[in-house]
């Protein structure tokens, strides 16, 4: 599954998020993906219950398309946060 169409699964599948996906070791290795999710669905969840709501946007592609998924979840004030660094 190519980066894109996962950051558009993502977005349309969870409420208000921001996706940026890339391939996590080099664009030859399709199924081992890197994400970025920014999501004010997130505040107030543990980092476990964040990731939980991503792969429930995923759905079935966790399973089928997606081997391996580096997942780093944010709510926009932790990403601006990020940025201030």
């Amino acid at each position: 599954m190519e980066p894109a169409a996962v950051e558009d699964v993502i977005e349309s599948n969870l409420e208000d998020s921001e996706a940026t996906v890339t391939h996590a070791r080099d664009e030859h290795d399709d199924d081992h993906l890197a994400a970025t999710v920014v999501s004010p669905v997130f505040d107030g969840l543990s980092l476990v219950q964040q990731h939980e709501r991503v792969y429930d946007a995923l759905g079935d592609h966790m399973t089928t398309d997606i081997h391996a998924l580096e997942l780093s979840t944010y709510t926009p004030a932790e990403y601006a946060d990020l940025d201030e660094q």
